[in-house]
């Protein structure tokens, strides 16, 4: 999608958290959105809030879209390095295994818990952006890391065992 150059601002401003930014991004939309939801609840106060709510929850939600697309073109970074060969003298033996051991041990577990991991530990997100960024609570945040360690650890355990 092309945007032109005010409207990329508009963006850039929105993102970085300037309400009116965001307000501006809205406005050519707002009319649409309030005839689709007056059509939809065939009552005109009904019809406004829920496209006020829907905005907020826009607005709420606009961080961790950012967060996410970081998260992605960390991801794609940081396979790219991951698939190079090291020179000896940057990285250990022991230290090149232990991360290939690593990534077998988190492919073994789910794509949620190893989300949850890398969300926490790859990216350094504390908890409430967690919580923010996944729609859940912090104390589910903080329980699911902790789930995933949990069953993290004892694969990591058996993978050195057996080499």
């Amino acid at each position: 999608m092309w945007f032109d150059r005010a409207e990329a601002e508009l963006i850039e401003a929105a993102q970085a958290g300037d309400r009116s930014a965001f307000a501006e991004l809205l406005r050519p939309v707002y009319d649409t959105a309030l005839r689709l939801s007056g059509a939809l609840l065939l009552d005109a106060d009904e019809a406004e809030d829920a496209v006020q709510e829907a905005a907020f929850t826009a607005w709420r939600r606009i961080l961790g879209i950012v967060a996410n697309r970081c998260r992605a073109v960390k991801r794609n970074k940081w396979w790219s390095v991951s698939r190079s060969e090291l020179p000896e003298a940057e990285a250990p033996a022991t230290d090149l295994a232990s991360s290939i051991d690593l990534r077998r041990a988190l492919r073994r577990i789910s794509y949620d818990e190893r989300l949850i991991l890398v969300l926490r530990y790859y990216l350094d997100m504390p908890y409430e952006e967690i919580a923010t960024t996944l729609a859940i609570s912090n104390k589910a945040a903080r329980t699911r890391v902790e789930r995933a360690i949990h069953r993290l650890r004892p694969i990591m355990l058996l993978q050195g065992a057996m080499a």
